[in-house]
C-alpha cells in the first residue's frame, strides 16, 4: 500500500509552489518559503516582499546578511533607516534627510565635538541632541526648535 508523502515543512519541496504558506525551490504567496521567495512575508535564501528574512532581502522591513529596503537590519545594509555594521553607500555620518540649511545637508554625528565643529563650519551656533547623536546647530534650519536637549557654544 502507497504511503502518501507530507505536504507542508514536512514535505520535499515543489520546484514552483503558490499559496498561502507555499514550500518550494521558487515560492510565491504570504508565507512564502524556498530557496527564491517572492511574497508578502518571504522567507528564503534570497527574498523579496513585504517584510522579509533570508541570506539576501530586498524587502520594504527586512532582516538578513545582505539586505535593501525601507526599515532594515542586516550584516551589509542599504535603505532608509536600518542597522548593522556596514551600511553600503552611506556618507560617514549617519544622513538626516529632512533638514538642510541653504541647500547643505545636515548630519548627525555620534560625537558632541565633532557637530559643534561642523556647526561652526556651517555658519550657526551649538549643536542639538538627536537621539543618541548630535546635530549641529542650536535648531534645525526651519526655525522650528528641536524638543530635545539643546547645547550652545560660549563666545
Amino acid at each position: 500500500m502507497p504511503t502518501e508523502q507530507p505536504q507542508g515543512c514536512g514535505g520535499k519541496p515543489k520546484t514552483l509552489a503558490i499559496g498561502i504558506a507555499p514550500l518550494g525551490i521558487i515560492s510565491i504567496g504570504i508565507v512564502p518559503m524556498g530557496v527564491v521567495s517572492i511574497g508578502v512575508v518571504p522567507m528564503g535564501v534570497l527574498s523579496i516582499g513585504a517584510v522579509g528574512m533570508g541570506v539576501i532581502n530586498a524587502c520594504v522591513v527586512g532582516m538578513g546578511i545582505l539586505v535593501a529596503g525601507v526599515n532594515v537590519m542586516g550584516v551589509w545594509w542599504a535603505g532608509v533607516d536600518g542597522m548593522g555594521p556596514k551600511r553600503l553607500g552611506a556618507p560617514s555620518a549617519i544622513q538626516h534627510h529632512h533638514h538642510s540649511l541653504q541647500g547643505q545637508n545636515l548630519f548627525a554625528y555620534p560625537s558632541k565635538q565633532v557637530a559643534l565643529q561642523k556647526a561652526a563650519a556651517l555658519g550657526c551656533q551649538g549643536v542639538h541632541a538627536m537621539g543618541s547623536l548630535w546635530m549641529p546647530c542650536e535648531q534645525h534650519p526651519d526655525g522650528a526648535p528641536t524638543l530635545r536637549q539643546k547645547t550652545t557654544v560660549a563666545p
